[in-house]
């Protein structure tokens, strides 16, 4: 209850003034089956010397050095210094859209041309100012297929990221929305006409959380036929190299934008990608960036389109995102600028070639196979004779973050592990890895 600046007379006053005799009353209205009846399990009072000791030590045990081949929505791509350098600029740390454009020019330009890049990787007509995940994004892509159709049925492929389809699965249950989910067959989505409908939208993802390459046209075809929108979850970095959803027909785009710019770290930072067709432009949520001129006629920035009823009359928006992660979509932007739309290009070839000559190196190992024989990008599933959890913590004995065990919502995949490769992966330890694998089940 105390804070450091509260003193005890100014505990009493805030009390006096409500009328309780002590902090507990403030919640004596809760039900007793909700309150904690023990106290709470912390370390006694410490110097700030000794907090800071303990801390360091018990990060300590964390495994920071190890060769990273997990992904699963988030990679470890070379991040350059300049992107670093720039990103930290006082200017530009911030996680708001700023209010005042004319004290604001440098963030909503650099925010305008992420929005740009955004449709330049995924063809799509117009892009917001990010969202704050890639999960969140999804969500609003559902709120958006919801709103142009008056719907309530939304068709989702499971190669759908497991912790978007957990995300679009609570928003359902809160709006009363029925998800129907798609299997995966060989890798692949296999869509069923005839489930329940017609939906509002159909979410594919490109590639699919398996790694595998999906196909765009009959899920732009089956939508458009249903009079649904088509929506895909994309991977900004494959972009490089795969055709782009805007030029299929897709209705909405929308995925996780760490890769661009943004280092891998416990719980984030992370940024949603959002676009869509100048059709639905007044359906997007959170933020847009304008291009415009002043009053003299020099060109100027500044939030457009935005519905105040997000913020003050909450009861008729399409959507509760009320801002954006500014900091986190600015690196991003650094980040495409830094590549270029060849830079973007080679990351995603070598990315591809290297996973693929992993995963030649792994399948001639005894007890492990590829887990489907559709084509894949830079990350793939193996199927392991030992336990994946087991797996993943005796290769990190031996230096590597070996993958993410598939989740048991991929029962079809048992002993399956998710390997994902990038461009700072080297031919050596590519190698390694395989020789470290074999070990690890030679030993059980």
């Amino acid at each position: 209850m105390h804070y450091t600046p509260h003193t005890d007379a100014d505990v009493a006053e805030m009390l006096g003034a409500l009328k309780l005799d002590e902090p507990a009353d403030l919640f004596a209205h809760l039900p007793p089956q909700l309150l904690l009846d023990r106290p709470l399990k912390l370390h006694q009072g410490m110097a700030e010397l000794d907090l800071v000791s303990w801390i360091d030590e018990t990060a300590s045990h964390n495994r920071s050095e190890l060769i990273c081949f997990a992904g699963g929505g988030f990679y470890d791509h070379y991040l350059p210094p300049v992107v670093r350098t720039l990103t930290m600029r006082p200017e530009f740390v911030t996680s708001y859209t700023p209010y005042q454009p004319e004290v604001s020019q440098g963030v909503l330009q650099a925010l305008f041309e992420f929005q740009s890049m955004v449709c330049a990787i995924t063809g799509m007509e117009v892009a917001n100012a990010s969202l704050y995940d890639g999960a969140s994004a999804g969500v609003e892509a559902v709120n958006v297929a919801v709103g142009a159709t008056g719907r309530n049925v939304i068709w989702i492929s499971r190669g759908v990221s497991p912790r978007t389809r957990e995300a679009i699965e609570t928003f359902s249950r809160a709006r009363s929305l029925e998800l129907i989910e798609h299997p995966l067959v060989g890798g692949r989505t296999a869509w069923d006409v005839a489930a329940a409908g017609p939906p509002a939208g159909v979410i594919t993802a490109q590639p699919n959380y398996l790694g595998v390459i999906e196909q765009y046209d009959p899920v732009v075809d089956m939508a458009h036929g249903l009079g649904a929108l088509a929506i895909a979850q994309i991977d900004p970095i494959m972009m490089g190299m795969l055709r782009r959803p805007g030029e299929a027909g897709f209705d909405v785009v929308f995925g996780e934008g760490q890769p661009l710019g943004n280092p891998l770290s416990f719980g984030g930072p992370v940024v949603g990608l959002f676009a869509t067709t100048k059709k639905e432009v007044r359906r997007i949520p959170g933020r847009l960036i304008g291009k415009t001129v002043d009053g003299s006629g020099r060109t100027a920035y500044s939030m457009t389109l935005r519905a105040r009823e997000q913020d003050i009359r909450r009861e008729k928006a399409s959507s509760n995102i009320c801002t954006n992660q500014s900091l986190n979509a600015i690196a991003a932007a650094w980040q495409m600028a830094w590549l270029g739309p060849q830079g973007l290009a080679e990351i995603a070839d070598r990315s591809v070639q290297k996973a693929h000559y992993l995963a030649r190196k792994l399948a001639q190992l005894k007890g492990v196979a590829l887990a489907v024989e559709a084509p894949f990008g830079r990350e793939f599933p193996v199927m392991l004779p030992l336990e994946p959890v087991d797996v993943v913590k005796a290769m990190a004995d031996h230096g590597f973050l070996a993958g993410i065990p598939l989740p048991a919502d991929y029962p079809e995949f048992p002993g399956g592990l998710l390997v994902a490769v990038t461009e700072k992966r080297t031919k050596r330890q590519l190698d390694e890895y395989a020789d470290a694998l074999e070990e690890v089940l030679k030993n059980g």
